[in-house]
């Protein structure tokens, strides 16, 4: 009953008014004093370490440009090593496990299609029977994406959608909700085959964007867009791939028998950038 209540009040939520409204007004600029007491005060709301960040609140021209903060230099480590996969954002694991029959776990109760997520049948095939991570980024966390792994970005989507929020009540709630929200994919060519990053947006998300390249969400009318790289873009693990305006959610998706997850991955724990995550399986374990 309390399910039926959230969905059907989120339902009724002019989701992509709001996260308009909210994506424009963090886009403008403010005076300095407002601007830093505004931004303080979010900072201690949500308890943000803004020692970490490369820019303080009194340097960022606009609220978006506090959301997307780039960190320090050497603030996340990235752990070293070709068969290590690390963390591509500061977040909290909220399901990982195996594909099985395509399906993936949202949370307990409901499960969702891979070959919808990917909204793409020849990208899901490689990934049927593989492994995936779910990781959700609140608020207050660090908002770039990072690659998990050094390789090279073969292809990137995006997908328009909808714009649930992607917290913990919605997604009990909301059936398919990855796959109907919209998303940005990376697709990666790696030490462990192919790996696709999945960028999902959310209520009040101001836009998703890639680093590499120009593709971004909430373009206005645009259909699904996919770019092809040729060459591939090389990038070394911990480069960056792309921003969220505010917090969300990442899935990685890789292939069968290429990673072991690491004992730190478990339903609700906190992981941050940089840090190990998955050993890629040398090849006689495949």
């Amino acid at each position: 009953m309390k399910d039926t209540a959230i969905k059907t009040a989120l339902t009724l939520l002019p989701k992509a008014l709001l996260s308009r409204a909210v994506g424009h007004a963090t886009r403008l600029p403010v005076s300095s004093s407002l601007h830093r007491h505004a931004a303080s005060a979010f900072a201690r709301l949500l308890d943000i370490d803004v020692n970490e960040a490369a820019l303080a609140p009194d340097d960022c021209a606009t609220f978006a440009d506090f959301f997307a903060r780039p960190l320090k230099p050497g603030a996340r480590p990235i752990a070293e090593g070709e068969d290590i996969v690390v963390s591509p954002v500061d977040a909290r694991v909220s399901a990982f496990g195996e594909i099985q029959n395509g399906r993936m776990i949202q949370a307990k109760g409901r499960d969702y299609s891979l070959c919808a997520l990917l909204d793409d049948p020849a990208h899901a095939q490689r990934f049927m029977g593989g492994s995936y991570l779910t990781l959700y980024l609140s608020p207050r966390d660090y908002h770039r994406i990072h690659a998990p792994l050094g390789g090279a970005i073969e292809a990137s989507s995006v997908i328009p959608g909808e714009l649930f929020p992607v917290n913990g009540p919605s997604v009990r709630a909301i059936a398919n909700l990855f796959c109907v929200n919209e998303r940005l994919i990376s697709y990666l060519a790696t030490a462990a085959g192919q790996v696709a990053v999945v960028k999902v947006g959310a209520t009040c998300i101001g836009s998703i964007r890639a680093s590499y390249c120009d593709l971004r969400t909430r373009v206005e009318g645009a259909p699904m867009r996919e770019q092809t790289f040729e060459p591939p873009i090389e990038v070394n693990k911990g480069d960056e791939l792309g921003v969220f305006e505010m917090g969300s959610t990442v899935i990685l998706i890789f292939e069968p028998g290429r990673v072991s997850f690491e004992p730190v991955i478990a339903e609700g724990a906190k992981v941050r950038m940089g840090q190990a995550i998955a050993r890629v399986l040398p090849p006689s374990a495949n």
